[in-house]
């Protein structure tokens, strides 16, 4: 039976076996779902409504920092029904291909920032992620 994570207008569901890991920062919060194995994903949000661009690409410049090698395509979409800025991301750690993808958008309770990894060792885990993804929703907007 999937869990159902919900904080403000965010909320997600994520199976039963993940760990969650939930913290207050400054300016909102973050919230981390861990497989049994290596991939996760993790939802920001920012209270002060940074713009969506500029938080995609901050992540990015941060991850590019590590990991200086990597291959990232700009995406744009549709997103738990609003708009979303971010990138497909490709790397390599420890000798392993790891896919990222990051997503941005605005909420009512500020800017929310979506990342998700999983690594070539982990594949099975990546339909998991996109469903966890797919079933985000922003209150309101279904």
């Amino acid at each position: 039976m999937p869990r159902l994570f919900r904080e403000g207008s965010l909320s997600f569901r994520y199976p039963d076996n993940w760990q969650l890991e939930r913290e207050d920062n400054d300016h909102g919060w973050t919230v981390s779902v861990y497989s049994p194995s290596t991939a996760f994903l993790t939802l920001s949000l920012d209270t002060d409504f940074p713009d969506t661009e500029r938080v995609a690409d901050t992540v990015l410049k941060a991850m590019r920092s590590e990991y200086p090698e990597l291959e990232a395509d700009e995406r744009a979409e549709q997103f738990a029904g609003q708009w979303a800025v971010g990138h497909d991301i490709w790397f390599f750690s420890l000798d392993l291909t790891n896919t990222c993808w990051t997503r941005s958008f605005d909420c009512p309770d500020g800017t929310a920032l979506l990342l998700c990894q999983v690594s070539d060792i982990d594949a099975t885990q990546e339909p998991i992620l996109r469903a966890i993804c797919a079933s985000l929703r922003v209150a309101g907007e279904e």
